[in-house]
């Protein structure tokens, strides 16, 4: 059975085609900078890897292009649309409607278009990659995967902010969780890995989104973000935990509209409004020579994960496990290190060499005698989404 994984962005499509049940990519790609004369088209099979720049208007034109690549007559790798037999969607926000992988309908589909308003970055993209992907592939089944699944099982002293009753009763104003799927499928590698049979792990992913989880026994118990995906560590351009009376300081003394204060925490904080430069390996490299800015910004960042490992370890009474994924968790030796350092009374010891080491697959990077295992897990979400999808089939 072919299954294609579709992650759909503001100006991007990613996308895997696995064929299920042996779990083998047959061809995978990425379209970026959507809308632009520019856009990237990137395409790989096994034996084919291309990159070319073209006009990629809208979404629209994304999907027949990819479409167009993996029906090529020569460079392909199926016949028509009807080879494909799953079409699985990431959506971010499911808020407390879908606990469980779920097969589209229009039911469905509207509330995404709903939950919205929690996630306006993401379910509305997410959401047209839906409706092109039932046009692109008529004859598939089209199958959601929601980042906040996963945190489903939070209890509910975690999820409950402090706040009056009727707004958790009547509202569902709560902390649900993201980056689920890749919270999901890192914890069980680690569990795995170190063949334990009862397990408290803290999972930690790093890219331009960032989250931090407490999972017990393979269940999410706590996570970073909140009720919208804001929340929590320092971000690419979010800026994470804030005290809240500081939206009223922006705009009541310093005459701020709402839409500018949404607009500067979600897109112009974290290290872009730190350092002024949205790329880790950039920052990374300006603090080696000494920037200033660039140095205490990962110094912030580092400090801000090490207090929620502190209170995670605290909450799952103790910690079997740190797992480093995603982007930045995966490839950031430097914050790594800093994550990890001063950290030996919770039993979190670094190898340095280890740390330092280049590798794309699962590895140990705590030093033998730590009572914590320090694990680098390379997340894969698309491969998670797959299996969730496969296993609804």
């Amino acid at each position: 059975m072919n299954i294609l994984i579709i992650n759909a962005g503001s100006s991007s499509i990613k996308y895997q085609l696995i064929q299920m049940p042996s779990e083998l990519i047959i061809g995978k790609g990425l379209i970026e900078r959507i809308g632009s004369e520019n856009a990237t088209v990137k395409y790989k099979t096994n034996s084919v890897d291309t990159e070319e720049v073209m006009l990629i208007p809208n979404h629209s034109a994304g999907f027949k292009k990819m479409a167009t690549l993996l029906m090529d007559p020569d460079q392909g790798v199926i016949a028509n649309v009807n080879d494909i037999s799953i079409v699985a969607h990431r959506v971010v926000h499911g808020g407390n409607t879908f606990s469980d992988t779920t097969v589209i309908t229009q039911e469905v589909k509207d509330k995404i278009r709903e939950l919205s308003v929690l996630a306006p970055l993401h379910n509305p993209h997410n959401l047209e990659g839906i409706i092109l992907a039932e046009e692109a592939f008529p004859t598939a089944k089209q199958i959601a995967v929601f980042d906040t699944a996963f945190h489903q099982t939070m209890p509910v002293k975690a999820k409950k902010y402090a706040l009056p009753n009727e707004l958790y009763t009547d509202h569902r104003i709560q902390a649900f969780g993201f980056h689920g799927t890749s919270h999901k499928y890192v914890s069980e590698k680690a569990i795995s890995l170190l063949k334990l049979k009862s397990s408290k792990i803290i999972t930690i992913h790093l890219g331009h989104g960032c989250s931090i989880t407490a999972v017990r026994e393979g269940k999410s118990v706590d996570h970073s973000m909140g009720f919208t995906p804001a929340n929590g560590l320092i971000m690419g351009s979010r800026s994470g935990d804030i005290d809240h009376s500081l939206i009223f300081y922006l705009v009541n003394n310093l005459g701020y509209g709402l839409e500018e204060v949404n607009a500067l925490l979600s897109k112009k904080s974290g290290m872009l409004g730190l350092t002024g430069h949205r790329d880790l390996r950039d920052i990374e490299a300006k603090a080696k020579t000494g920037n200033k800015e660039c140095i205490l910004a990962l110094e912030m960042n580092a400090y801000r994960i090490k207090k929620y490992i502190g209170a995670y370890t605290a909450a799952m009474d103790g910690l079997d496990a740190v797992v480093f994924t995603a982007g930045i968790g995966e490839n950031s030796s430097t914050l790594r290190s800093l994550v990890c350092t001063d950290m030996d009374y919770l039993g979190i010891t670094l190898d340095p060499a280890k740390n330092e080491s280049k590798s794309s697959n699962i590895r140990e990077i705590g030093s033998t005698e730590a009572k914590v295992k320090i694990l680098v897990v390379p997340t894969n979400e698309e491969l998670e989404i797959a299996k969730q999808a496969f296993g609804l089939s």
